[in-house]
């Protein structure tokens, strides 16, 4: 696991885990916008 931390620095884990979290957020809006959609 230190080989892993080596390679990459800790603020691109920072930034990935970040874009991986805004990533589900607005895929889990644009879900709801169309599930809010279909009912109507």
């Amino acid at each position: 696991m230190s080989n892993i931390e080596d390679k990459f620095p800790r603020g691109l884990w920072v930034r990935l885990i970040i874009y991986i979290a805004v990533g589900h957020l607005l895929a889990a809006f644009i879900w709801l916008l169309f599930e809010v959609g279909a009912k109507k």
